[in-house]
């Protein structure tokens, strides 16, 4: 019997399984709408009449790739390798620039 910290990983890190496969196309789908929102969020036009929807959109994006970078960090049985992996870091910087924005207003 696996644990929950094990199952993570498996649904995480692997994709031989329903859960893990939802899993992956629910980040897709979820980078798909963030790519998206970045696009429509350059056109001045668009930017002026839905800008506040956008940010709001932007900030729960973030806040699901954070959660989703801790699970990583979490479910991994070397947290340090994952952080420091090619993936990891791809990821950090994914989530980066909304927090450092915040910090470096203006």
């Amino acid at each position: 019997m696996m644990s929950f910290r094990q199952r993570t990983y498996h649904i995480i890190f692997e994709s031989d399984t329903p859960a893990a496969k939802g899993f992956d196309i629910t980040l897709i789908f979820i980078i798909l709408v963030s790519v998206a929102s970045v696009i429509l969020e350059s056109i001045p036009a668009f930017d002026a009449r839905f800008g506040v929807p956008l940010h709001r959109l932007e900030w729960i994006i973030t806040i699901i790739f954070t959660l989703e970078y801790m699970a990583r960090i979490w479910s991994h049985p070397k947290p340090l390798k994952y952080v420091f992996s090619f993936y990891g870091i791809i990821d950090f910087l994914a989530i980066i620039p909304t927090y450092l924005d915040v910090i470096f207003a203006g």
